[in-house]
């Protein structure tokens, strides 16, 4: 047993360069036995290179990594795993067809003449789940467990390998609200058995809640480390971006009364999905729709945009019907969406930020099938530019942008056509808080000039703090529709769990 002065694990001056970019600069930090130390920085702070060098799956050009107290090198990630270190990404890694057992012992089976063993591997599951606290059924196959009991299977093969340091990567970015606190009782649960966590997330709510201890990164440096107790969110922003906000959010403009109509939805139903889906938006407005992972938020604004197909119902995009049998179709009436998922559903990743940005309107650059380089390019810079894009070219490649510059790109790109609608599902997922200030000013801004603002979103704070309405969704329905001004947490929460009468709110 090591006295509980000496840190669970400990960097000394560790650098991390790669070319001209210093990653993480001369970092000195110690994790001590048994606590959740959370690391909070903006995209490019260096939190998941440290996070990297502990876990072996990069070695450090200079410094020392300690292990209880002994200096180690870690060549790769297994020689991390055999000293009890192990990382939990925001991309889960488990085996979608084998069972939660089979995932949790994979590589780590009985065996008896080259057959595992079946009955020995249920019964250490059985025995690692009672001492962990930790239920998850073995026998489902992981394709069909939801996001949350996905990281606790994550969080099983950790322990399952002896793991008592484990690094949480953005561990609560797909997760519902509900699903984010039941992963913080499992993580105060850990800690509380001698597990030490490393929590690196973008969600200060989380991080003020869930850790003993922050430390605070900018530009690979370690700006400070002090207990969470000693924190709030202006100081971890400031300390974040070297200066304050004004406001987490930009002040509100209402839209005038008289403002024409940009968006009228009428009966679109998806049977099985979402039902009788009714509204309206007028120009200059921004309205959320808020509710539960699986109310069919994001399924209804696909279905908008023609991404989806529908059973019945009409858009009306500026008083006209839109045709909305296709994303193409949909963007031809006026209409633009930045999806929920850049990478998979919105980007080219291996394209640059000029394609990206013009994809969606080469026409207007071309002259007989031809694309005229020259104007692509000026207005792609002017549309970066607008948009404050920081650090990248159009000619690099999205793949190399930040989180947060990436949607940026994404944001180029629809505004370069200045719809007058644009739909924005989660619009500030993975990214840091300067950049979600900046995305927050760019809707407000797009509003005030008299773009229809529809958007999606699970952060409570973001549904307050952006919109004018807000329609709250339950089981594929639209249950209430709020004042911006006048909403609360609490009636918001309580509309989506179903728990307060919709006609309290309305």
């Amino acid at each position: 047993m090591q006295p509980a002065s000496v840190p669970h694990v400990e960097l000394q001056c560790v650098t991390k360069r790669y070319g001209a970019t210093v990653a993480v600069n001369d970092a000195t930090i110690a994790f001590a036995r048994g606590s959740v130390h959370a690391l909070v920085g903006e995209n490019g702070a260096g939190k998941s290179t440290l996070g990297k060098i502990i876990a072996g799956v990069v070695q450090p050009d200079a410094g020392e990594l300690r292990v209880a107290g002994q200096v180690v090198r870690f060549g790769s990630p297994r020689v991390a795993i055999e000293h009890g270190i192990t990382t939990i990404a925001q991309e889960l890694s488990l085996v979608p067809a084998r069972s939660v057992v089979e995932n949790v012992y994979l590589g780590i089976e009985d065996h008896a003449l080259g057959v595992v063993k079946a009955r020995s591997l249920e019964r250490r599951f059985a025995e690692l789940t009672e001492h962990t606290g930790i239920v998850v059924p073995g026998h489902v196959r992981a394709r069909e467990l939801t996001a949350a009991d996905q990281q606790k299977v994550e969080i099983l093969r950790a322990l399952a390998r002896g793991s008592e340091f484990i690094i949480m990567d953005e561990p609560t970015a797909r997760l519902s609200s509900v699903e984010t606190a039941g992963l913080h009782r499992t993580m105060r649960e850990l800690a509380a058995r001698g597990t030490t966590i490393i929590f690196i997330s973008h969600f200060l709510d989380e991080v003020l809640e869930v850790s003993d201890v922050v430390t605070v990164m900018r530009d690979g440096h370690i700006i400070r480390t002090a207990p969470t107790a000693q924190e709030t969110h202006a100081t971890l922003i400031e300390g974040m971006i070297g200066r304050s906000l004004d406001g987490a959010f930009p002040p509100k403009v209402r839209a005038d009364l008289d403002a024409p109509e940009v968006l009228r939805v009428e009966g679109l139903t998806r049977h099985g999905v979402f039902e009788d889906i009714t509204f309206t938006m007028r120009a200059g407005e921004i309205v959320v729709l808020a509710g539960l992972v699986g109310s069919g938020r994001t399924e209804v604004v696909r279905a908008i945009f023609g991404a989806d197909p529908v059973s019945r119902g009409t858009v009306s995009v500026q008083g006209k019907p839109a045709r909305f049998g296709s994303p193409g179709e949909s963007m031809a009436s006026g209409v633009a969406m930045i999806p929920e998922s850049r990478k998979e559903q919105g980007l080219m990743l291996g394209r640059s930020a000029r394609e990206n940005v013009s994809l969606p309107h080469l026409a207007r650059f071309s002259r007989g099938g031809v694309v005229s380089l020259g104007p692509e390019k000026r207005r792609v810079r002017e549309m970066m530019e607008t948009v404050g894009v920081r650090g990248i070219g159009p000619e690099a490649r999205v793949r190399s942008a930040s989180g947060g510059n990436q949607q940026k790109v994404m944001f180029a790109r629809w505004l370069l056509a200045d719809p007058p609608v644009l739909i924005a599902d989660e619009p500030t997922r993975g990214v840091d808080v300067g950049s979600k200030r900046t995305i927050y000013d760019l809707l407000a801004a797009q509003a005030a000039a008299g773009m229809g603002v529809l958007i999606v979103s699970s952060e409570m704070e973001e549904v307050l703090g952006l919109a004018h309405r807000i329609l709250v969704m339950r089981n594929g329905r639209l249950v209430a529709d709020i004042d911006g001004e006048t909403a609360t947490e609490e009636i918001v929460v309580a509309l989506a769990f179903g728990t307060v009468a919709p006609a309290l709110t309305a």
